[in-house]
């Protein structure tokens, strides 16, 4: 991992005592390095540590359709002990092959591997077994109209209750309508598809009151006046709730206790409108009972993807509707369709009901309820024109993903919606997996692991990107990848265009300068864990080679399959993550150390 450089070495071969000089002079240097990692970690590390959390193969995807155009392996990872990501590891053109393999490079405690086949900006997903894959067409068949029986009663409208926005005086009036409900018989998804949808929903959407995804459902387009279904005048409009995650009792199944509502309306009634008048008119259309979810979910069920029961929407003409009035499961074509939850729990938040009201799909109608100070959905990241749901495509379905409380994960209540409608599609791109590369520059170093800081990703089955990212060293360094100077032969410093005495992002508040990248080709069967072909540096002022981490060596140079949030300046690795100790002396435990960064202590 040290190595000495022999072209400044004093001895020559011809000194009989040239081997003993350099044993001798390794041997001192090597006890030197040991004390000094004595003393930095406070602990002694498994004699017999790689330092590596990386695994390699190469997957074979076989009977790829034809006009497929792309396809993309992907590795499902834990972020952290509650979160997931979705991250690509490779990617190739298919040119119309059947068959391709792809190489990979993942964390070693991933959760699977998928492979996504992409045409026509669509992707269906497949999960990889045993580095192999093959695309059914058969097993990918979407469910259909046909599948389903409809009720043979005539629906008829047979309810009607005051909305909260109503009795708080916001739309004064407001009626909404319910009527004898009867659902059908779903076929329940294949254990492959559930696996599929959890990975990729949550992995996306990640769940928890920390994040906001509220930004990912802008970016779709598919929010506020873009939220809307288009019917197609065919088949019956078939929804299922398919999961739903509320803790159950502790906050009063919330989700529940509630219902879910549809509306309905033509375009060309807006035409001309204002916002404002848009939004008066949308508050007034007549709201319909969908689905009481009391009915379909067990009362404790919780964070469960299954697929058991549908639910048909009813039209129920365009005039005023009361009790009495009777529908059809046939829309007429042209009509765009919206939902609203309609929570009602009776729970009880410092002694007043918190978490009642109606929520929409399309924010613009949420104005008052994210801003209700009696009522804690203010307390929500939605602010004002805040949507409550968002479309996602898996697989060729159509998935509502609908925020009921007061964070902003929009994964709280997820429905399917099928038949009748025009498709929408939001298939989420993943990122790809940056890889890191942590040094320490000097001999006997602080173990900042922030001297020289590479990200590396690889693009496709033949370009891989590096960039220098960072340098927390006095010292005079060049970098080495794939054995050569990919970015030149000047000194790191002076790549930036600074000083040999400036910190290059690894202080904070200090200016922050552009990475340095550069994009070369590899061999398809390329690995970052190929010896020959990793980075390494050179540290000029002291005569060393610097290089990643054998078994049995100390940390001075490892490569972490993520991308690593890395420690500022002066604080040893061990100082920011805590668990990295405990995976220096057992190589089998704390494998994840990596992902648990101490705030306040690395570099964003």
């Amino acid at each position: 991992m040290l190595l000495g450089a022999v072209a400044i070495v004093s001895c020559n071969k011809f000194d009989l005592n040239y081997d003993e000089a350099r044993q001798a002079e390794e041997a001192k240097e090597a006890q030197e390095v040991k004390e000094n990692v004595a003393n930095i970690f406070g602990v002694s590390f498994d004699s017999n540590h790689n330092w590596c959390t990386t695994v390699s193969g190469v997957v074979n995807i076989t009977n790829i359709p034809s006009g497929t155009e792309k396809v993309q392996l992907l590795a499902y990872i834990a972020e952290t002990d509650t979160t997931t990501s979705v991250l690509t590891l490779n990617e190739a053109d298919v040119n119309g092959e059947s068959t391709v393999s792809l190489s990979y490079d993942a964390p070693s405690d991933n959760l699977g591997l998928f492979v996504s086949f992409i045409s026509n900006g669509l992707s269906t997903i497949k999960q990889v077994v045993s580095n192999n894959v093959s695309y059914n067409a058969k097993a990918m068949r979407r469910s259909s109209v046909a599948d389903y029986t409809l009720p043979t009663t005539t629906p008829t409208i047979n309810s009607t209750v005051e909305s909260y926005a109503s009795q708080r005086g916001w739309i004064e009036g407001q009626i909404l309508y319910g009527y004898d409900i009867q659902g059908m018989s779903a076929q329940d998804y294949s254990d492959e598809y559930k696996t599929i949808l959890r990975t990729i929903i949550f992995s996306y959407l990640k769940n928890g009151r920390q994040y906001n995804n509220l930004p990912l459902i802008k970016k779709s387009g598919y929010y506020n006046a873009g939220v809307y279904n288009i019917t197609t005048g065919t088949d019956p409009i078939i929804i299922s709730p398919i999961y739903k995650s509320d803790k159950a009792k502790q906050y009063g199944n919330e989700i529940w206790n509630s219902d879910l509502y549809y509306y309905y309306f033509k375009e060309s009634d807006m035409a001309g409108m204002s916002k404002a008048d848009s939004v008066a008119f949308l508050n007034n259309l007549p709201k319909y009972k969908a689905i009481e979810f009391k009915q379909h979910f067990g009362e404790e069920e919780d964070d469960v993807i299954s697929k058991r029961t549908a639910y048909a929407l009813v039209y129920w003409g365009d005039e005023t509707p009361e009790v009495g009035t009777t529908g059809s499961y046939i829309f007429p074509k042209g009509y765009k369709i919206g939902f609203m939850v309609r929570a009602k729990t009776d729970f009880v938040e410092d002694g007043k009901a918190r978490k009642q009201g109606e929520l929409y799909g399309d924010g613009r109608l949420n104005n008052e309820i994210n801003n209700y100070s009696e009522c804690n959905f203010k307390s929500s990241k939605l602010g004002t024109d805040g949507p409550r749901m968002g479309w996602m495509t898996v697989n060729g379905k159509m998935i509502v993903c609908f925020e009921s409380g007061t964070d902003s994960d929009f994964n709280d209540i997820i429905i399917e919606v099928e038949g009748g409608v025009k498709p929408i599609y939001n298939t989420p791109e993943f990122e790809n997996n940056y890889y890191t590369f942590c040094f320490e520059d000097r001999r006997l170093g602080d173990y900042d692991m922030n001297d020289i800081v590479i990200k590396a990703t690889r693009i496709d089955k033949t370009t891989v990107e590096y960039s220098i990212v960072a340098c927390g060293a006095n010292d005079l360094l060049k970098v080495y990848i794939h054995n050569s100077q990919i970015f030149g032969d000047k000194e790191v410093h002076e790549m930036f265009g600074v000083s040999s005495n400036t910190f290059i992002n690894t202080r904070k508040g200090n200016t922050k300068f552009d990475p340095i990248t550069k994009r070369i080709t590899v061999k398809e069967s390329f690995s970052f864990l190929d010896e020959d072909t990793q980075p390494f540096i050179y540290n000029i002022t002291e005569g060393k080679a610097i290089k990643l981490s054998k078994q049995g060596e100390d940390p001075h140079g490892i490569m972490i399959p993520y991308d690593f949030k890395y420690p500022i300046e002066q604080i040893c690795i061990k100082d920011v993550y805590a668990r990295f100790n405990e995976w220096g002396q057992d190589k089998i435990t704390s494998t994840d150390w990596y992902k648990y960064p101490i705030e306040g202590r690395y570099y964003e």
